[in-house]
């Protein structure tokens, strides 16, 4: 028997972003009151000043502010801190633009004025959630899940090169699942017992980055009250992974260089070097190549960062891969969002043709945050199409396989389509409130339960989804 681990939420870090003083302190006793850590904003500048020192794991931010919005921050967090979560706050005229922000990738967004005990369990099931995320990378549960043939020339790489202490250079666009692959080398190499070290680089400017893989020493520079050892050091022989290492500066660049060709470092405030073993694997999203003819990267770090070069292929290419993940994300996702012995829900066959008909820009990190949106706006036993939150999907519009298929769709068919679809999101929204009652629900409709039936049966429907008969 295997026992859930213990998710402490003194943990968490939570930023609150607001404006008006009295919400903003208001908002700050709330989060306190669940035991996590608290760090207050005036404003979005002023939230982007303090992501410079301070990482947050769930940003509550309001969506009208001076000097920057809400939407604005949004946008600039998930550039600089992809991982924070971002809830947003928002008066009842601005629902649709908070709307907008989930597209965009907020978790989730709140309406004025705000019901106190709603806001702490929504800190407490993020809190949550995010907490459970990174216990499962700590532990290395982070899985690289794949059964798409485009796949496999990555994982027979990995197999080959896990036991070689060469470099590997692994290449995607953003959400693909660079770091998994970078674990997957780790866990099958002979320093898997110890320890796997993870930088972004895009996230840190270059002082705080050479000081999180250099260390320093003890009044090096603001703040520095302690020496602290680097994570080159505290690697021990085991594996650094440097992502998106395209973000590096130029004389960043020349000093990881000179790491990795003498194996020594140099923290900053120190007159000394020290010897360093481990092995770098690194990550990028940008082509390293066009960059060095650009003169951004140095050619002679590029050949030693990428001895062996992986490349990750995005989601878009691997469709085999969907449902597959669709349906881990769906397990991991309920047990930390509804509990271990809640009954998740299902995916329907529309959902699954939805996300197999979508184009994720971003990837398998898109694909993760859709189904946890799905998991948590359900409110039945199934998930359909409109709970992921996907723009453009298979159910909004007619998908095209290819040029002959688009010729033939004509008005009348198009319309068939999206009347057949309006059906069934109103079918499903009225059966969901009505807890799978269909007479009640037909009622609530304005129609007898004969045509309500008869609608059911024409789109496959089933009451038996819904709860009660």
């Amino acid at each position: 028997m295997t026992l859930a681990p213990v998710l402490d939420l003194a943990q968490l870090r939570v930023l609150v972003v607001e404006d008006e003083a009295d919400i903003r302190l208001g908002l700050r006793r709330l989060a306190e009151s669940v035991g996590v850590q608290v760090e207050e904003a005036e404003d979005g500048r002023a939230a982007l000043d303090l992501l410079e020192r301070w990482v947050p794991d769930l940003i509550l931010t309001d969506l009208m502010m001076p000097r920057m919005s809400g939407s604005e921050l949004l946008a600039e967090v998930k550039k600089r801190r992809p991982e924070s979560e971002v809830v947003i706050l928002t008066g009842y005229g601005t629902v649709q633009s908070a709307v907008h922000c989930l597209q965009s990738g907020a978790a989730h967004f709140l309406t004025k004025p705000f019901d106190n005990e709603g806001v702490m369990q929504l800190i407490e099931r993020l809190g949550r959630q995010i907490l459970a995320r990174r216990l499962t990378v700590e532990d290395g549960g982070a899985e690289l899940i794949s059964q798409d043939v485009r796949m496999r020339p990555v994982t027979e790489l990995i197999a080959r090169v896990a036991a070689s202490p060469v470099a590997v250079l692994i290449e995607g666009e953003s959400g693909t699942g660079k770091e998994l692959v970078a674990r997957a080398i780790h866990s099958q190499s002979e320093v898997a017992d110890r320890p796997f070290l993870a930088v972004n680089a895009a996230a840190l400017p270059d002082t705080l980055l050479e000081s999180e893989l250099f260390g320093h020493r003890r009044g090096a520079f603001t703040g520095a009250d302690s020496a602290r050892d680097g994570i080159f050091v505290e690697a021990r022989g085991g594996t650094v992974f440097l992502d998106e290492v395209a973000s590096m500066s130029p004389s960043f660049q020349g000093k990881l260089l000179r790491v990795l060709q003498e194996r020594v470092v140099r923290p900053l405030g120190s007159s000394a070097d020290r010897k360093v073993d481990f092995r770098l694997l690194a990550a990028t999203n940008r082509d390293l190549e066009s960059k060095i003819s650009e003169g951004e990267f140095r050619e002679d770090l590029f050949y030693r960062l990428g001895v062996v070069r992986i490349f990750v292929p995005p989601l878009r290419e691997r469709p085999d891969d969907v449902a597959l993940l669709a349906a881990h994300f769906l397990r991991r996702v309920a047990q930390t969002s509804l509990g271990g012995a809640a009954r998740p829900p299902r995916i329907s066959a529309a959902a699954i043709d939805a996300l197999q008909g979508h184009n994720w820009p971003g990837n398998v990190r898109e694909l993760e945050n859709a189904i946890q949106r799905a998991v948590i706006v359900c409110a039945g036993e199934v998930i359909e199409p409109w709970h992921l939150g996907l723009r453009g999907n298979g159910w909004e519009q007619p998908q095209f396989a290819g040029g002959s298929e688009e010729a033939d769709m004509d008005y009348a068919r198009s319309k068939q389509r999206v009347l057949e679809e309006f059906q069934r999101e109103f079918v499903h929204r009225a059966l969901e409130a009505a807890h799978g009652n269909v007479s009640r629900a037909a009622g609530a409709c304005g129609m007898t339960r004969a045509a309500l039936q008869r609608i059911m049966r024409q789109l496959e429907i089933e009451r038996e989804d819904y709860g009660q008969a």
